[in-house]
């Protein structure tokens, strides 16, 4: 028999009750899918992973039904062979890549990581245990909100905090400005996400105030996808300057970015460029060129760990995004990732990933389900 020979694929999608976010006043009230993989081996091992989406108008189940035409191509294969199996994927006729591949990918590493009897970012380097945290904000509907907001985060032990905001820069800059007048001696720092909304114009004069604010960075001012614009916005100012990570997620886009200048770090999500196998393949590609990659970590708990096991692994990663409120993206799982009161998340205990499913609760929530063996599939 083959060692780690993956026997049983399952998809789950799920959506907690009341994980519903608001992250800039463009969208309505988002709905955040989970979107579950589960694996097993003959020996009875089991890895998991995910990837969210986010919807408008109720759950998305097309993440799970592009994963579907990627399952039987798992069944026989070593758990082992990680990389060679991302290859296999890779050149799969499927929608949705690298993000369909992810939670697959996610999976297999913390199915060997959990066979090799050790924590995934020891597995991965283990360059330390635990990393500065920022609370990541929903929309809110004023300034006087947010200023709360901030003071309630503050007495959590947050250190950091992003905003994300109206997304129209008038709106924003007030915003900015208020903040600093409230916490300038606070000893807190502040980032800023535009979800991409400004033109090139509003992008140097929002990065121009907030330099003179102090903020860590200006984030998404731009459509990931204008190079030229980044490029140019980052020539003029000093604050550093980051994209979004949604849209270029393959490993010769972001190097063609670094190589052109575009952003002052890397920023993606293993839940949506393919996993652990190719993001620590970027966060390599960014070290080569002296550069961080700030990971998101925007999701339900799989999600998070994903991304901070690569962070822990590594030391081109400055924070950890902690989405708040956090308790609604706790659904299905009984192990949390919570900011202490010194502003930093820890590992979390265990092998693997370390985190503990509800898989009761899973299988009662789950709105579609999909399994694949060698007898074919089960819906």
């Amino acid at each position: 028999m083959k060692k780690m020979e993956i026997a049983k694929v399952d998809v789950y999608v799920v959506a907690g009750p009341d994980a519903k976010y608001r992250t800039s006043s463009h969208y309505s009230e988002l709905t955040i899918t989970n979107t579950i993989v589960r694996i097993q081996t003959k020996e009875g091992y089991e890895g998991y992973g995910s990837a969210i989406s986010w919807t408008e108008e109720g759950v998305d189940q097309s993440l799970a039904e592009s994963i579907r035409h990627l399952i039987p191509f798992l069944i026989g294969k070593s758990a082992l062979q990680r990389e060679e199996i991302f290859g296999l994927m890779a050149s799969r006729c499927v929608q949705m890549t690298p993000q369909a591949q992810s939670p697959i990918d996610i999976a297999l590493w913390d199915l060997v990581a959990k066979y090799a009897k050790m924590p995934l970012y020891q597995l991965l380097g283990g360059a330390r245990n635990k990393i500065l945290s920022y609370a990541s904000t929903p929309f809110l509907p004023s300034i006087e909100d947010y200023i709360n907001h901030v003071h309630e985060l503050k007495e959590q032990g947050y250190r950091a905090i992003k905003f994300h905001t109206w997304c129209t820069i008038e709106q924003d800059l007030a915003l900015a400005r208020a903040i600093h007048e409230v916490f300038h001696d606070s000893g807190l720092t502040f980032m800023m996400d535009v979800e991409q909304a400004y033109t090139r114009q509003e992008a140097l004069r929002a990065a121009k105030e907030l330099e003179k604010l102090d903020y860590v960075w200006l984030e998404a001012p731009l459509p990931d996808t204008d190079l030229e614009g980044y490029k140019e916005l980052r020539s003029r100012v000093n604050i550093p300057i980051i994209a979004a990570g949604n849209t270029l997620l393959h490993l010769n886009q972001i190097e063609q970015g670094i190589q052109n200048g575009c952003w002052s770090s890397a920023r993606v999500d293993a839940t949506l460029a393919g996993g652990i196998t190719q993001t620590r393949k970027i966060m390599g590609l960014a070290e080569a060129n002296s550069m961080t990659v700030e990971l998101q970590s925007w999701g339900y708990t799989l999600s998070q760990a994903a991304n901070l096991h690569l962070m822990l692994a590594y030391n081109n990663c400055l924070y950890f995004e902690q989405a708040v409120p956090i308790e609604p993206l706790e659904f299905g799982v009984k192990t949390t990732i919570r900011t202490d009161q010194d502003g930093y998340v820890h590992a979390p205990i265990g092998n693997g990933l370390g985190i503990e499913m509800d898989w009761p609760l899973i299988e009662k929530s789950a709105i579609y389900k999909l399994s694949f063996d060698q007898h074919g599939w089960t819906e």
